[in-house]
């Protein structure tokens, strides 16, 4: 029998800063998006289990698109399967809007079909119920 939590759904968007360009055109490293990742894990945690959780691992990343700075990126986390303490989720990262300084300095548009840029599955662990809050984080 399924976990009545499985399939739950956590969003955020975020504009990327320009102060997070990271490569040449303006591209951000693939490690910012695992950060966005864990703050949706979190939100996901905490709605599931009262508990914010640690990132135990991912046992899957593609980075399909580049993202960069100016882009509106879109980061979603599913509760894939529920265990006793752990919790597997599929996490997609969609840029939805883009910088265009080609059309000018301050220049952006909506994109009408999201870019998927990363896709993920990671595994993060709660506290027993009942347990005390962890220590260290």
């Amino acid at each position: 029998m399924s976990d009545p939590r499985e399939g739950l759904t956590v969003t955020h968007r975020r504009y990327i800063p320009y102060s997070h360009a990271h490569y040449a055109g303006d591209l951000v490293d693939g490690a910012y998006v695992l950060g966005l990742f864990g703050d949706v894990a979190t939100e996901l945690c905490i709605r599931t289990d009262g508990d914010e959780g640690l990132f135990a691992s991912y046992s899957d990343v593609q980075f399909r698109a580049p993202v960069r700075a100016g882009d509106v990126l879109e980061t979603t986390a599913v509760l894939a399967r529920a265990g006793t303490r752990s919790r597997v989720m599929d996490f997609e990262a969609r840029v939805v809007c883009r910088g265009r300084p080609d059309k000018g300095e301050s220049a952006a548009e909506a994109l009408p079909d999201p870019v998927v840029a990363v896709t993920a599955t990671g595994t993060v662990v709660v506290a027993a119920p009942g347990a005390p809050p962890s220590p260290a984080r």
